[in-house]
């Protein structure tokens, strides 16, 4: 079938306001997307490399698959929540024989910049309707549906992806009608700049205190209600003062890769981005010293030679 009948197909199915959709990433992010696309009334197929991850998305509704293929057999939407662009594309490939020409393709891992072109060329290859679209968000806007959809991609797919993003989403920025050219993962790279800017200088502040006796309720004494305060700032100082550090939010070696895709967008661009490099290496320090899987708050051990 050519192009124009592979777009019709596409708009024919997705007409209606329920689209089947195969999930490929069942993590923090992706199990949460996947429950609200099943609370949504979608048909959700989710797979999972670890099986047993994807399991308790069987109660919401979705199936859950043994191979990539099976979770996008037929399927008008696929959308990928995995951990970086190359296993996207690692996955992507064993999920190729069973991609129905015409389908959307809603990218959603946070994967940088270079691999973009890469990604949108196997979108082509296999006559699908790339989108790329991160989200901004963490677990708990993800399992209430209140992410922000950073969305790029062609009008004529958009109402097949459209109620994958509503449902996820409690709201969608589109920045583009061309997936390719990754205008959606440029603003991600962007947001997540300052995110992780924000929490590094938060471990950092704590860990001063921390080492010149100063009480912490001291400090947020000082600042509230001025122009220094910021619930981000609260909500991570939380999160370490109460040790609620596990499950996390955001993991350390997740924000880890996010900090060093954005050294290396920087570094592309001729933007030399010190406090993101330092940022990668706090975090990797962290998880050396036992912190990888815990949230990225952790990240306020980097300040000490040991456990503290």
């Amino acid at each position: 079938m050519g192009q124009a009948g592979d777009t019709q197909r596409l708009q024919g199915a997705s007409m209606s306001d329920k689209p089947t959709v195969g999930v490929l990433g069942t993590g923090i992010m992706g199990a949460a997307m996947a429950r609200n696309l099943c609370r949504a009334g979608l048909e959700v197929r989710a797979w999972n490399r670890t099986r047993e991850k994807a399991e308790p998305l069987a109660a919401d509704g979705a199936r859950v698959t043994d191979t990539p293929a099976e979770a996008v057999e037929g399927a008008d939407v696929v959308l990928t929540m995995l951990y970086d662009g190359n296993t996207v594309l690692d996955v992507m490939r064993e999920a190729a024989p069973a991609l129905r020409q015409g389908a959307a393709w809603a990218q959603s891992t946070t994967a940088g910049t270079e691999l973009i072109t890469d990604l949108a060329a196997f979108a082509r290859e296999h006559g699908l309707l790339f989108y790329d679209a991160p989200v901004l968000g963490t677990k708990e806007p993800a399992e209430a549906g209140k992410l922000t959809v950073l969305a790029a991609g062609p009008e004529e797919g958009r109402a097949a992806v459209g109620p994958v993003f509503d449902a996820v989403g409690a709201k969608t920025l589109w920045t583009g009608e061309d997936g390719g050219a990754g205008s959606a993962s440029r603003l991600k790279l962007v947001a997540n700049s300052w995110v992780l800017a924000v929490t590094a200088a938060t471990g950092e502040t704590l860990a001063l205190a921390k080492g010149l006796g100063v009480d912490p309720a001291h400090f947020f004494e000082l600042i509230g209600g001025g122009p220094l305060d910021m619930g981000y700032l609260r909500a991570k100082s939380r999160v370490l003062l109460d040790g609620e550090l596990t499950p996390p939010s955001f993991a350390v070696t997740t924000a880890e890769k996010d900090a060093r895709l954005i050294v290396a967008a920087g570094r592309g661009s001729g933007v030399r981005l010190d406090v993101a490099e330092a940022t990668a290496e706090r975090l990797a320090r962290a998880a050396a010293q036992g912190h990888a899987h815990e949230d990225m708050a952790a990240a306020y051990f980097a300040s000490f030679d040991g456990e503290d």
